[in-house]
């Protein structure tokens, strides 16, 4: 069950992620529809904004992220023991090299891990999760993370806000220039070639403008459901790690019971913490959820 559930989330990850893409460059295409009456142009406009941007977000350090929230790096293991015997046991088990160690001052408990790479990985616990977690609990979710390390998880959540980003820029982009056009009158060709080719022309225009508006929407609720798959995947893979469900399903169970929420999170950092911070308490996950609900993941933790 384990290791099919493994196979079974990377597997859809890779769809998700292809489907992503392709998404991105529809919307080019039709921006490229609407702007220039061809969508050859408007996908190579969106191929060079994307892998652009995408680059950019991926040479970011994690230290860039650690600062949006807070977070103080802890260098020796006399200032956090625990924390850091717990972190380097469990990259040693994981084969990666040991993470930075980050603590973020704040009661509510939740933890995230960063880094392109296993090799600039780095995770951060709140101290409201050294806590209340025992030792076994504090385990589970760090192997979580260092799941999500292992996994390049975060490499995918970076690609995922980049992509986003992109669509929102070409959404944007593109109803401005739709606006300049309407000002300064050099639509009017167009509508005379759709005058001269029928309706089909100005449907698919419709079709195309409808598409572009509701891009950042669905972009959004695409981000999401990667960032949903990934929590189950770096589940699977903490009890792959610690060989002890009970510990990650007892830190679910104290976490979801625990409703603080965190008191300074950045909005773009919500989908890479362990759990909503905002402490979603759904029992179904919603197209805009960043995390499936813990008690599916609890379920499907029990039915290891």
């Amino acid at each position: 069950m384990l290791f099919e559930q493994i196979a079974a989330n990377k597997r859809k990850t890779v769809f998700i992620i292809i489907g992503f893409f392709i998404f991105v460059l529809m919307v080019g295409a039709a921006i490229g529809i609407i702007v220039w009456n061809d969508y050859l142009n408007g996908l190579i406009l969106a191929a060079v904004i994307g892998v652009f941007y995408i680059l950019i977000m991926v040479m970011s350090s994690s230290s860039v992220v650690m600062a949006m929230n807070h977070a103080k790096e802890i260098k020796s293991k006399d200032e956090a023991p625990v924390l850091w015997d717990t972190v380097e046991s469990m990259a040693m088990v994981a084969n990666i090299p040991m993470p930075k160690v980050y603590i973020i001052e704040d009661e509510s408990p939740n933890a995230f891990a960063t880094g392109i790479s296993p090799e600039k990985g780095a995770v951060a616990v709140t101290r409201g999760l050294l806590n209340k977690l025992e030792r076994y609990e504090l385990e589970g979710v760090i192997a979580h993370e260092v799941s999500h390390i292992r996994n390049y998880d975060i490499r995918l959540s970076t690609i995922a806000i980049a992509l986003v980003a992109v669509i929102a820029i070409l959404s944007d982009l593109a109803m401005r220039m739709i606006f300049w056009g309407s000002i300064t009158g050099s639509r009017n060709s167009r509508k005379s070639d759709n005058n001269n080719n029928g309706g089909a022309q100005a449907i698919i225009y419709v079709i195309a403008l409808i598409f572009v508006i509701l891009a950042p929407i669905i972009a959004t609720a695409i981000q999401f459901a990667l960032s949903r798959n990934r929590e189950y995947l770096a589940d699977a893979s903490a009890i792959e790690l610690t060989r002890n469900p009970d510990g990650l399903i007892e830190a679910l169970k104290k976490i979801s019971g625990d409703t603080k929420k965190m008191e300074e999170v950045s909005a773009s950092s919500e989908s890479i913490y362990f759990s909503s911070p905002l402490k979603s308490k759904k029992d179904k996950p919603g197209l805009f959820d960043s995390h499936p609900p813990i008690s599916s993941r609890i379920e499907r933790l029990q039915n290891m």
